[in-house]
């Protein structure tokens, strides 16, 4: 497929009309993405996790083999299927959180991923085991990560093929999960600003908040929207983009380039085209970044620390992932031994698992 920045300004721009390509107000209808886990799989689960804390599995190095599920990892291998080539998102309800240990549902968590794909790291620390929690912190400096406050989150996709989360404990009031498929954003683009698709087709400049290997430049380059072997390839983080501009040495938005990030934005935000998702104690979610744009409205959290909101995030490389442009394994990220993104991981810090957030 001919790249979009080659395409003159008055050829037409491809749309993609694939399983990725999806609206909100349809899957509000449907149920086939939510799974509601069977007695039988839960009692599987339990068994994979009481054996693997009996060996004393490690988090970090935890494989298919570490986590033996005979019945349920057939159905993960359709589930992977689904995420890596399909809809690109899927909700496993049902483990019982509340009456299991925070080691428990890490084990089940990280079990169920590793039929999914790789661990890989999610910052600078070598964390294959993320929280999503509010530390206090303030999200306007720049090497504040959002997910590390109760702020309300734009659209976006995190590293690897597949970001996932578990909710240990939701908030006291907010903090909705809001998907929306990149595709289906793209087409949008293209029938309602053609003009700002293709600008959206260009590079963008993002920071790497601080999160530099040797030999890298403090932001990377890409463009948000990108045709591959027949499918879009999504990366958006605005909040990167726009802490990028805070370098000398990267380029001033220009007023097209601001329009367009606002205007997929409230795309997104439309009703029509977005799901939202309010989690459970236990809920398992898993997206595929590359064709799923995430969000989470803000939310207010519980006054007692041991109540407060707290979600479990694995990043997942998946060796049978989809087609990637080369930008995607070397500028913006670097590679597994599959040459699949691995995420943020940094030479000599070791992968890590905590338990707790930090």
């Amino acid at each position: 497929m001919q790249a979009i920045a080659e395409l003159g300004s008055t050829e037409a721009l491809p749309t993609f009309q694939d399983d990725c390509a999806w609206y909100g107000l349809q899957m509000a209808a449907r149920s086939d993405w939510r799974i509601e886990l069977s007695h039988a799989e839960l009692d599987e689960l339990d068994v994979a996790v009481n054996a693997a804390r009996a060996r004393g599995v490690d988090l970090v190095t935890m494989t298919e083999r570490d986590f033996p599920l005979p019945v349920f990892g057939k159905r993960l291998a359709q589930v992977r299927s689904e995420l890596l080539h399909g809809r690109g998102f899927v909700l496993l309800r049902g483990w019982p959180s509340g009456a299991r240990s925070l080691l428990q549902s890490a084990l089940a968590f990280r079990g169920i991923g590793a039929y999914l794909g790789e661990a890989v790291s999610q910052n600078a620390k070598g964390h294959v085991l993320g929280h999503v929690a509010n530390l206090g912190l303030d999200y306007a400096d720049p090497s504040t990560r959002g997910y590390q406050t109760t702020a309300e989150l734009r659209f976006h996709t995190d590293g690897g093929d597949i970001v996932g989360l578990l909710c240990v404990r939701p908030s006291k009031a907010g903090g909705l999960s809001r998907i929306a498929s990149s595709t289906t954003l793209w087409n949008e683009l293209v029938r309602r600003r053609p003009d700002l698709a293709r600008v959206l087709a260009e590079p963008f400049h993002f920071s790497r908040a601080g999160e530099v290997r040797p030999g890298k430049r403090r932001y990377f380059t890409s463009p948000i929207f990108q045709p591959w072997q027949g499918r879009m390839i999504t990366v958006l983080i605005q909040s990167f983009i726009h802490k990028a501009q805070a370098f000398e040495e990267v380029p001033r938005l220009t007023a097209a380039q601001q329009e367009a990030l606002e205007f997929v934005e409230a795309l997104a935000g439309d009703a029509a085209i977005h799901l939202d998702m309010d989690f459970r104690p236990g809920d398992m979610q898993f997206l595929c970044n590359h064709s799923i744009v995430h969000s989470r409205t803000s939310y207010e959290d519980w006054p007692e620390a041991e109540r407060r909101r707290h979600l479990l995030r694995l990043w997942l490389s998946s060796a049978d992932g989809p087609a990637l442009p080369p930008s995607m394994t070397t500028d913006f990220q670097g590679c597994t031994a599959s040459g699949r993104p691995d995420g943020i991981h940094i030479p000599g810090v070791p992968l890590v698992a905590p338990l707790e957030p930090a």
